[in-house]
């Protein structure tokens, strides 16, 4: 399989010469994507690099990562590239792990393959504290938003991908910034797309990150619920059926009546004291807790239902 390489470059030029360096035969095509660089990326790597496999590819206004990663998709794609990975050019991702990416897919067991920087447990003592509490959490959003349950770090942008889900994206409608990573395994979930994690170390050196998960939360919550919704209708209601769609719905509207009658009891017995009879606390309790229980059976059937059957094979049989 041919496989190239995708480089967002962006304030990188102290470190992307070395890392386009350490990029082995594996890979046939490297574009560096120069998305409105100050510091002149793209010139620096035309200058100083004499890999024949480079092709620099220059953004007039900046469109974010996710611009960059898109421009580059487009150029393998139109290059008969099969598989396509995807390299930060601040040199935290060791191209050494290229191989390790590639494998599943060249195996016919996942269309996109991602980084997993949680899990080796020793080595998250590297990782700055903010940033391990931001990912978890973003982790757990992400689980919901996207329905890979079995995926963790959705925030590593580490990637590998086969040519035939990257056509399938639709690419006007991706999030192009910090947002990214986690867009996309929204928008594979709607393909039904195999997604594995590939194990590796966390390394931080000296960079500065321009995320700011404080100032991030509120926007990416937002965005999870938008996608969360998105994926219930389309997977739950427009393509299929099931008992799971029976489940939400109902779990969700008796946990919500017994809530608010219970509450409403509640605040109307404060004022005088007067003790909640028994039989009026369990028609509170009572549908919270079938409401809770039918939440918890269709969260067991959409854990079940992660894609297991890699897109570009299905699409391969078809043709």
């Amino acid at each position: 399989m041919n496989c190239a390489v995708v480089i967002p470059s962006y304030k990188v030029t102290h470190s992307i010469v070395e890392l386009i360096k350490q990029i082995g035969p594996e890979v046939a095509r490297i574009y560096v994507i120069d998305d409105a660089c100050p510091d002149g990326s793209g010139r620096l790597v035309e200058e100083c690099c004499t890999d024949e496999r480079i092709s620099v590819l220059y953004h007039l206004e900046n469109k974010g990562v996710g611009g960059a990663v898109l421009t580059g998709y487009q150029a393998a794609i139109a290059d008969n590239m099969d598989i396509i990975i995807k390299l930060d050019g601040d040199g935290q991702m060791d191209p050494s792990l290229i191989p390790y990416f590639i494998a599943p897919i060249a195996a016919g067991e996942a269309d996109y393959t991602k980084g997993n920087r949680f899990f080796n447990l020793e080595d998250l003592q590297t990782m700055p504290k903010i940033r391990l509490f931001g990912n978890a959490l973003l982790s757990l959003m992400t689980k919901l938003s996207s329905g890979y349950w079995d995926l963790f770090d959705p925030t590593n942008g580490y990637t590998a991908i086969h040519r035939v889900a990257a056509q399938s994206l639709p690419f006007e409608k991706i999030s192009q910034r910090y947002f990214f990573e986690t867009d996309m395994l929204f928008r594979l979930n709607t393909l039904r797309a195999v997604v594995v994690d590939i194990p590796m170390c966390a390394h931080y050196g000296n960079e500065i990150s321009n995320m700011k998960i404080s100032n991030l939360i509120a926007e990416f919550t937002c965005k999870h619920f938008k996608n969360f919704s998105k994926r219930i209708f389309y997977n739950y209601y427009l393509r299929d059926m099931s008992l799971a769609s029976i489940e939400l719905p109902l779990g969700l509207l008796l946990l919500l009546s017994g809530l608010i009658f219970g509450s409403l009891r509640w605040f109307n017995a404060l004022p005088t004291g007067t003790p909640t009879p028994a039989g009026v606390v369990m028609l509170a309790a009572l549908p919270m807790i079938l409401g809770l229980q039918f939440i918890l059976a269709f969260i067991g059937y959409d854990i079940a239902s992660v894609p297991k059957k890699p897109l570009h094979l299905m699409k391969k049989w078809q043709r």
